[in-house]
């Protein structure tokens, strides 16, 4: 299929003589194709070499740029031995004659130009390596090697750095190449043979392509973004650059590594290195540092180049300098760093797509995304076009009126017009981009209004771990003003000092978190909010502070997603890690931040402490069924896949009845069912009693070990057969049998809350089915109530409340009344889980009115109410004199009463009134019973 060049404009000629030269060297063409060869040549010297070199080839090529390029391209592959050097540089000159005219006649696009440059350096660079390997190997010098090896260069891959490794190369570009060998195809008594080759093999690559003969040079290699260039050979092994990343790599490589691809050579293995180097490139958080890391970049570049200084178009820098290409590059790399290890879809090597990429996700305004595109391309084509003139590696702007009227004719620009949009240009970028890096000067003076706060509490702060280093305490010098500020305006100022002291204090490091403020000062409000408010949350900043991570992404505020969506994004997180470990940790790293939106929404009045339970229970039971099966893919890597249909879990308490509070633990049975094995079939196959228990203890403990980022949650496994006595995994067999058999009735209650939530369907169902019919079956009422007065005396003795504030233990109080509900169920033979319909169940069991089972129930939802804000508040039950102003206006907005002090009066006289409810109830029934 024929590709005509499309003629949309045509350079004028500086030297007419030479352009007409050019036309004489070329008569097959006429028309526009003869203009433009004339236009080109009569501004560019070195295109009209080219002209001049190639004109048999050119009329041809003209006629099928596209072809003619393949063709190029196919003959670079068939080069062997004498023929590559002059075969490339012979092909060099074509595709760099090409691509200009098909560049400077508007029949290509910029992503064309520099994807046809980009695509032949790596071609040159693959068939220069893999001659070179293919001689080691005939001359032994590769031990273990054979020809088949010649095919993936023996493990070299080559990495194509900068605007190589983007697809983005211009003109006169030098070539920016890291060359790495697998050190695992060799022995490793071979090791340091094998690296003197592929060192060797990288030296005389780089040599084909740069050295200058009669017939020119093909590309420039640039091998010295490589770890360490001072004292490292020129190919490294891949062991050992991962091993320098991970503990020597600075920001300007990890920014550098965006654009890297494996262009050359064994390309899977290249892949394979990128893949590993991911958590070095892309960090988990959002990373907000790396906008100062850049701005030190920028100014270092600025003073070595010498392009700070006033804007002056001619011998101005369009790469480095004021408003230059770099800039917008710095702007998308910096961006993408912050935000690309926890969004995937930024991870973009190109200029223009990355910041279409970062406008679509609301990291760039819209505008702005479009407006640096337009100047980078913009930019990129007057570059170009200075490089076009001499095929010089150059980036400034000619200085001499002669040099930029070249400029302009090429462009077919007047060059008065030419300098005045190119200066318009550049400022546009620069006041696009100065700003994200530098928002701000030094740090501004502290305001008046925190003259009152406690100076020794200030005093203490760089004593702090956050504050020691130099860079942390230097960040936080530019946000204090600010954060004292802000303080100061709030109900307590004196209390929210206190408690920003507190969060600070507990912080172990600081960089990033400051960084984080810095750039949003937005969180400083809800900083200052919750440190003002809740202790515990305050706390669990302080040791997890990179959940404010989370309120950046745009959607923190909204509803509550979806079971199916919160299911779908935590599988995506697990998907993304590549080993056991890393998942658990990325399940505690999403967990945490679910769990933070929760307190941060019920905090702020955006829900309130029944759905603040419900949603705390639904992350609870995504994280379970997330991670069951993880858990059991690791396990079975060993022992087998596990004997029959597996195991479930089976929720019980709170979590069973999906309402749990910002501290609770999660208690839950695990039931299996082997079928008809007997032991598991694997690596170390084990009975199947042993296999579920270890199973399960290993279940227990990824949800429960403390790892690097802290534990999931508390696991209470007690609510199993026969208690702390019994395995911790029982079978589906033994489990029923116990409760039809031997389970004391306390366990009958406990089951009215259970709940499978993760494994095998039919298995979940079957115990959901077990569970309905157990408890549906009729029961001697008196002898349960009879049960349920005795465990009532129990647990009086035992958990004495610790004051009007808690709201759980003690009579008339949240378990009292739990326990009555699950007696209502279970007497009435009801299978629904809540509260408020195990004491309907009471009702229609007739040992409890419906007047006093609303009040129970109104009752409930308050201690609930107040129970969840103190789980949020301090993480136990609240202590008035200790909750602090903020702490108490939030008691009483959760609970919709106007004052303390009446909260506290109307929670005394629910306990009291419940507590006789629920007294009179089972005495009246054990009066019925002696009567009958």
């Amino acid at each position: 299929m024929s590709t005509v060049l499309k003629i949309s404009r045509i350079p004028r000629p500086f030297d007419p003589d030479l352009g007409a030269e050019a036309r004489d060297l070329v008569p097959e063409l006429s028309g526009d194709l003869a203009n433009l060869v004339a236009g080109a040549c009569g501004s560019s010297p070195y295109l009209k070499e080219l002209t001049a070199r190639e004109s048999a080839w050119l009329p041809e090529a003209l006629r099928d740029p596209a072809a003619a390029l393949a063709e190029v391209f196919d003959g670079c592959r068939a080069l062997e031995g004498s023929q590559l050097r002059p075969g490339l540089r012979q092909a060099k000159r074509r595709v760099a004659l090409l691509t200009a005219l098909c560049d400077l006649s508007g029949g290509w696009s910029l992503e064309q130009v520099t994807g046809a440059l980009t695509d032949f350096g790596a071609l040159c660079a693959d068939v220069a390596v893999k001659a070179e390997i293919a001689a080691l190997i005939r001359r032994k010098k590769l031990p273990g090697l054979t020809d088949d090896d010649v095919e993936t260069a023996g493990g070299l891959t080559i990495l194509a750095m900068g605007k190589m490794g983007a697809h983005e190369l211009n003109y006169s570009s030098d070539i920016d190449l890291i060359c790495l060998f697998d050190e695992t195809r060799f022995d490793p008594d071979d090791f340091y043979e094998a690296r003197q080759g592929m060192v060797r093999a990288t030296k005389n690559m780089s040599a084909v392509l740069n050295d200058r003969t009669g017939d020119g040079y093909v590309f420039r290699t640039d091998l010295r973004l490589r770890p360490d260039p001072a004292v490292t050979p020129v190919c490294l092994a891949m062991e050992a650059a991962e091993r320098y990343y991970e503990s020597l790599g600075r920001t300007w490589e990890r920014a550098a590594y965006i654009k890297a691809r494996p262009c050359a050579g064994d390309i899977a293995a290249g892949e394979k290195f990128l893949k590993n180097l991911r958590p070095f490139v892309w960090r988990r958080h959002l990373d907000f540092a790396a906008i100062q890391d850049a701005h030190d970049i920028r100014l270092r570049i600025r003073e070595n180049k010498g392009t700070g200084g006033a804007l002056c178009v001619p011998g101005h820098d369009m790469k480095l300098g004021r408003g230059g290409i770099r800039e917008i590059e710095f702007f998308t790399q910096t961006r993408q760093l912050i935000a690309g290890g926890r969004d995937e879809s930024l991870r973009l090597r190109g200029t223009v797509e990355g910041l279409a990429a970062l406008a679509e996700k609301g990291w760039v305004p819209q505008g702005a995304a479009e407006e640096l595109s337009a100047h980078y391309r913009a930019h990129r084509e007057v570059e170009h076009r200075i490089q076009m003139v001499h095929d010089a590696q150059t980036h400034r702007m000619p200085k001499s009126e002669d040099g930029i009227a070249r400029v302009a004719c090429l462009m077919d620009r007047d060059p008065d017009q030419l300098l005045a949009e190119i200066e318009t240009r550049l400022e546009e970028v620069h006041e696009l981009t100065e700003g994200f890096f530098a928002p701000g000067g030094g740090p501004a003076p502290i305001p008046d209004d925190t003259a009152e706060l406690d100076g020794a509490i200030i005093a203490r702060w760089p004593t702090y771990p956050a504050l020691r280093s130099s860079r942390g305490a230097r960040i936080f010098e530019r946000l204090k003003p600010e954060l004292l500020a802000r303080v100061a305006k709030t109900a307590k100022p004196a209390e929210t000092l206190v408690a920003l002291d507190g969060f600070l204090a507990g912080l172990p490091g600081g960089v990033q978190l400051f960084s984080l403020f810095g750039a949003n000062p937005h969180l400083i409000d809800l900083l200052v909010d919750i440190a003002g408010t809740s202790q515990e949350l305050a706390s669990f900043l302080s040791r997890n502070s990179s959940v404010f991570d989370a309120v950046i992404g745009g959607s923190f505020f909204d509803d509550w997603p979806s079971r199916a969506r919160l299911l779908a994004d935590l599988k995506h997180r697990l998907a993304q890690e590549s080993d056991y470990e890393a998942r658990l940790d990325a399940a505690r790293r999403w967990c945490k931040e679910w769990h933070f939106r929760i307190g941060v929404h019920h905090l702020r009045g955006l829900t309130d402490g029944h759905r603040a339970g419900a949603q705390y229970a639904e992350l609870a039971e995504v994280v379970i069924a997330c991670l069951s099966p993880e858990v059991v893919a690791q396990f079975a890597r060993k022992h087998g896949p596990p004997p029959g249909r597996g195991a479930a879990v089976l929720a019980m308490g709170s979590l069973g009845a999906g309402q749990i509070n910002s501290q609770s633990d999660l208690d839950v049975i695990v039931i299996y069912d082997p079928g008809e094995a007997e032991m598991s079939e694997g690596k170390r196959p084990l009975a199947t009693r042993p296999y579920f228990a270890r199973l399960t203890q290993a279940f227990v403990t990824a949800l429960s070990a403390p790892m690097a980022q802290g534990r999931l949650y508390e696991v209470d496994m007690r609510l199993r057969p026969s208690g702390t006595q019994g395995p911790v995994a029982v079978s589906l067999k033994g489990f029923t049998q116990y409760q039809q058999n031997e389970a004391w009735v306390w366990e009958h209650l406990a089951l009215t809350r259970a709940r499978v939530v993760a494994g095998e369907a039919s298995l979940a169902a079957e115990i959901e089915d077990f569970r309905a019919g157990f408890l549906r079956q009729p029961r001697e009422r008196g002898k349960v109530l009879a049960e349920v007065s005795e465990m009532r005396a129990r647990l009086s003795a035992a958990k004495a409340p610790s004051g009007v504030w808690d709201a759980k233990n003690g009579p008339g109080r949240m378990m009292d009344i739990e326990l009555i509900s699950q007696a209502g169920a279970l007497t009435s033979g009801s299978v629904a889980r809540d509260v408020a319909a195990g004491l309907r169940g009471a009702v229609a069991a007739g040992w409890l009115s419906d007047a006093d089972a609303e009040y129970l129930q109104a009752s409930y939802r308050l201690f609930w109410s107040v129970q969840s804000a103190a789980r949020l508040l301090s993480g136990k039950a609240i202590e008035a004199d200790r909750i602090g102003e903020g702490g108490a206006q939030f008691l009483c907005r959760t609970t919709g009463y106007a004052r303390l002090d009446a909260l506290e009066q109307e929670l005394q006289a629910r306990y009291t009134r419940c507590a006789a409810i629920i007294a009179e109830a089972l005495e009246r029934d054990e009066a019925d019973e002696g009567q009958h």
